[in-house]
């Protein structure tokens, strides 16, 4: 029986855990969870729930007690456990940086040779420095790394970053990224080939998921004589769809597009003669 349920770790609480649910509800899966529960399973997917300390699941994963994992990557490449990333998943973007007082010259890496940096990510510091082959102190401390170097403990600091307000607030400036990092999906390397293929069914609905959030459907009508040029600027799925309507000399023109190209090619639209452009969000998307 223990090949029939995939058991996935997800942060216990904050964003990591808000997304993962989320998307897992996108997908279809309902988790019956309640509150402060460790463990719990959906109603309608063969999967159970593991909440964990977002530090402890690269452990818990490459022990095989979770078979898979939703994290952060600066955490994936922070623990460097044996495990395997699966897929991207496109929430909590943010990145590992090196912050410095604020109006400090900063003429490049070098600059912190023979200083001191506080950090809760010693490994993927040292990765950094090894790199570029520069030699400093480094503090390891858990928690308000930002205030290092206002009580001395250290003249730079590495740490998470997402909107700058922190730094912000702690007269900090944001000077060199270290790593990029978003929500991913990792694996036990030694899966068996029955939850292999329950995760290879819930990556396909994620992928889904997640196409449709990048893309819009949208449906405009224009002059019949204007509908080829229409098309030609359109970078959409395939052909468009195009229908005519009941006003004679127009057509209906129907497609899907990245949300991003849209607002590149709008006013080619309008000047092509496009009107009543409708844009509408995709619930799912099967490629």
């Amino acid at each position: 029986m223990s090949d029939t349920r995939l058991k996935i770790a997800v942060q216990k609480s904050g964003r990591l855990l808000d997304g993962s649910l989320e998307l897992l509800k996108e997908c279809g899966i309902r988790v019956n969870n309640g509150k402060d529960q460790l463990k719990a399973s959906a109603s309608n997917y063969p999967i159970d729930i593991l909440y964990l300390r977002n530090s402890d699941i690269p452990q818990y994963v490459q022990d095989g007690v979770a078979d898979i994992g939703i994290l952060g990557q600066n955490t994936l490449v922070e623990k460097q456990k044996q495990i395997e990333e699966v897929l991207p998943l496109g929430f909590s973007k943010c990145r590992l940086s090196i912050a410095l007082p604020k109006n400090t010259p900063y003429p490049g890496p070098e600059w912190l040779n023979g200083k001191r940096i506080a950090t809760s990510y010693p490994n993927s510091l040292r990765q950094f420095m090894a790199k570029h082959q520069i030699e400093a102190e480094i503090h390891e401390i858990s928690g308000s790394v930002e205030i290092a170097p206002n009580i001395g403990l250290a003249d730079a600091i590495c740490d998470l970053v997402s909107s700058g307000s922190t730094l912000f607030k702690n007269g900090l400036e944001e000077k060199e990224v270290i790593l990029k990092s978003e929500a991913c999906i990792v694996r036990n390397t030694q899966l068996s080939a029955g939850k292999q293929a329950i995760l290879d069914q819930i990556v396909f609905r994620i992928q889904s998921v997640l196409k449709a959030r990048n893309n819009k459907y949208i449906l405009m009508n224009a002059p019949a004589s204007q509908t080829e040029a229409i098309i030609n600027i359109l970078p959409g799925m395939k052909s468009p769809t195009v229908m005519p309507l009941a006003a004679s000399g127009w057509n209906s023109i129907h497609t899907v597009i990245d949300e991003s190209q849209f607002w590149e090619i709008i006013d080619q639209l309008k000047a092509a003669g496009a009107e009543g452009i409708l844009v509408i969000p995709i619930e799912k998307m099967i490629l």
